[in-house]
Formats: structure tokens, sequence, C-alpha cells
């Protein structure tokens, strides 16, 4: 039997879908801190958030998929089963909410930045979380004094997912290509490594120095506006859970919850202010060509119509003498 052209692509989008959602669970467990898979960066959220943005809703046969083949090598099948409904109903009401709010994927207005953040990141990922971690409690996996911990490595690895590749992508997506001066690709390149440099130093220093990351974050709002902000947010964020992983620097010390709660506190707000200063930079200028392309139709309108006016100021021409 021979699909139709429109039911093999659908089949094909799910494939990709599931595939893409494996690879970036694999990718994720590597940093696991509860159980073996629990961990405090998930990217498959951010891949299913993104598949639902781009394809619409009927794209949750492929997170289930691969939330499916993911788990089903992790837990039993009662336990799959279950973590794989709340892998799939953590996005899709992260979605439902962004459409409710009208979210544009060009992330050019602040609402749109506060929306991915609160609900795609910190509501709907919570969904997910609570079903995650109460099914390990249901099923013995942990036991109570560990379901709070487990809750919140859960919520900030699925939040993670979302404010780290959301952004990015959308941001690459929406690109167009044009030629740039070579200055302003060093100053790209410069920003992305001192970004690196920064946030290497200050995740594995006691000083506690991750502060020193905003002044870059708002270098790449000022000048790239969001595809700059959503690269060094990816470098900042990524780097800041590798520390609280290995407890190190400033997560040193400190127990489970406290690392995921400071760890969570400091990628929201590194991620709120670049997304939030990028969209209020693209909002102004974006109301700066609205005034200029007003302006020059004025222009346009005054030149054309200058002449009749000038035309009726004038006084007439007196009447010729015999």
């Amino acid at each position: 039997m021979q699909l139709s052209p429109r039911l093999g692509r659908y089949a094909l989008h799910v494939a990709v879908v599931a595939a893409c959602y494996y690879a970036g669970a694999r990718l994720g467990l590597l940093q696991a801190l509860v159980n073996d898979q629990v961990t405090p960066l998930w990217p498959p959220t951010g891949v299913a958030v993104l598949a639902l943005l781009m394809g619409g809703l009927g794209m949750w046969p492929g997170i289930a998929l691969g939330a499916f083949a993911v788990n089903f090598t992790l837990a039993e099948v009662g336990t799959t089963f279950l973590i794989t409904a709340g892998n799939t109903l953590g996005p899709v009401v992260a979605y439902l909410l962004l459409k409710r709010v009208c979210f544009r994927q060009e992330m050019d207005r602040t609402r749109d930045a506060l929306a991915l953040v609160l609900l795609g990141g910190f509501v709907g990922m919570a969904v997910s979380a609570t079903v995650g971690s109460g099914t390990l409690l249901v099923t013995g996996v942990i036991d109570g004094a560990l379901f709070w911990s487990t809750w919140m490595v859960w919520w900030t690895g699925d939040a993670l997912g979302v404010l780290v590749f959301v952004p990015i992508v959308l941001a690459f997506r929406s690109v167009r290509l044009r030629a740039h001066p070579l200055r302003r690709w060093v100053e790209a390149v410069a920003l992305a490594v001192s970004t690196a440099v920064v946030m290497a130093v200050a995740s594995t220093s006691d000083l506690r120095l991750m502060y020193l990351v905003f002044p870059f974050l708002i270098w790449a709002a000022l000048r790239f506006q969001h595809l700059g902000t959503a690269p060094c947010a990816l470098i900042a964020t990524t780097l800041a859970a590798r520390g609280a992983a290995r407890s190190t620097g400033p997560f040193a010390d400190l127990d489970l919850v406290v690392r995921m709660v400071t760890l969570q506190a400091f990628n929201g707000t590194a991620v709120l202010t670049a997304l939030l200063l990028s969209a209020v930079i693209a909002e102004r200028n974006a109301a700066r060509e609205a005034i200029e392309r007003t302006v020059t139709q004025l222009a346009d309108v005054v030149a054309q119509y200058q002449p009749l006016v000038l035309g009726n100021l004038l006084p007439p021409e007196p009447p010729e003498k015999r």
C-alpha cells in the first residue's frame, strides 16, 4: 500500500522529530544526577517545543516516540509509558500556552521573550517534572526524601532545554543572509569567545563571578539583537549547567536542591535579560524604520504637490500692454 505524498511527508517529519529528540536525550544524559536519568540540562524539551512551534500540534507523536525510545532503555515498561506521557504533555502544554498569548517566532516583542521564559520554560516544564518525579516516587525508584530534589533537577533540566535551544534555532531560522563588513564578523567572534572565557572561569572559580557575563549579554543585545543574544545565552547557560552538574565554582559545597535553585535563578535571569533587551532594541529599530518610511512618503507627497501649491500662491502676471 502506497502512502499519499502528504502522509509520507508527515511520517518523515515525525521520524525526524523522534530522531532529534533521542539524540538530544543521549547528549543530556551525560550529565545525569539522579538515577542516571534526571539531568540539569535536557535538550529534548527544546527539540519538542521547536517541533510544535514549527509543525503544529500534529508533531506530538514524534515527541512521544522519541521519549519512549529513550525511557525504554532506562526504566520498566509501565514506568516508561508514564514518563513518556509526561515528557510529551509538558511541551504540548508549553506550546498551547504560547499559542494562547499569540507568541511570535521572531521574538521581536518584549511579550514574546516573557512568554517563552515564563510560560514555555517555567510553567510548561513544571508539568513534565511533576509527572516524571511522581512516577519515580510511585514506582519506588526514589523515596519521599528525594522527591523534591528530583523534581528540581527535572524541572531545571527541562526548562533549560527550552531556554537554551528554542531562542537560538528561532534566531538563525529567521536570519537573512547578507554581506557584512569584516569588522562585524570580528566583533561577533570576539563576543562569543569572550562570553565563553568569562563563563568558563566564573563556573569553576570560588569567587562567584557569574554575574560578569551580563555585560557581554548587553553587548550582544545592543549590537546584534536576538541573533547575538541567543548564542551568548546558550554559552552562558550551558557552562553554568556544567558547573552545577560537577558541583564546581559557585555551586561547590551546595546540596542538590540549592544547586538547582541557584542554577535556575541564574539561567532565568540571564536568558530573560538577554531576550528582553534584544526585543526592546528590535522594537526601537522597527519604530525608527517606520518613522523613516513615513517621513520619506511625506517628502514624496510634498515634492509631488509643491509645484501646484506654489502656482496657486504666485500672483497672476499683469496683462500685456498693446
